[in-house]
């Protein structure tokens, strides 16, 4: 087995200030890197005879429209079943540019993935084999995770605000 602090020093030792914000909430060792050295990051830690990160449990998009040049992201969560380790990798990323290098070539469960996570919130790896739409219809000219849209119908007359804490 192979501690929290261990990984963070070698990853540290390896990439310098390109991994930053170490945290482990719940017990789960979590970083954040730029997305151009996300695939780098990735390799060494699926390649390393001493971490081997060799499981992609999932990939996912976030969207926080209020956080200024970090409006979506996307999380990795990789696995060590050798080390009994579970790892979470964040990769912000700019409203502006929603690019983000593809792991299907690293990982083959990625491309799946990557695919939900354009689907629903339009993040774009790039290099990915077939980046289209996996669950929901072609004609669908939005991505239904983003939070762009209001949370109640402000035409409804049915509903007292008073009885909802408002």
């Amino acid at each position: 087995m192979i501690s929290h602090q261990e990984i963070v020093e070698e990853l540290v030792g390896h990439f310098g200030t390109k991994v930053t914000e170490f945290d482990e909430p719940h017990g789960l060792l979590t970083f954040t890197c730029p997305s151009n050295d996300i695939i780098d990051i990735l390799t060494y830690l699926n390649k390393s005879d001493r971490l081997k990160f060799r499981f992609l449990t999932d990939i996912t998009g976030i969207h926080f429209p209020d956080a200024k040049g970090k409006e979506f992201g996307v999380v990795y969560h990789l696995h060590s079943f050798e080390n009994a380790v579970r790892l979470r990798i964040k990769v912000y990323l700019s409203k502006d540019d929603i690019n983000i290098p593809t792991a299907s070539e690293l990982y083959a469960g990625a491309n799946w993935m990557e695919r939900e996570t354009f689907d629903f919130y339009g993040i774009k790896f790039t290099g990915h084999p077939n980046l289209t739409r996996i669950l929901n219809m072609d004609e669908m000219d939005y991505h239904p995770m983003r939070k762009e849209y209001p949370l109640e119908d402000a035409t409804r007359e049915d509903k007292i605000d008073a009885l909802f804490g408002r």
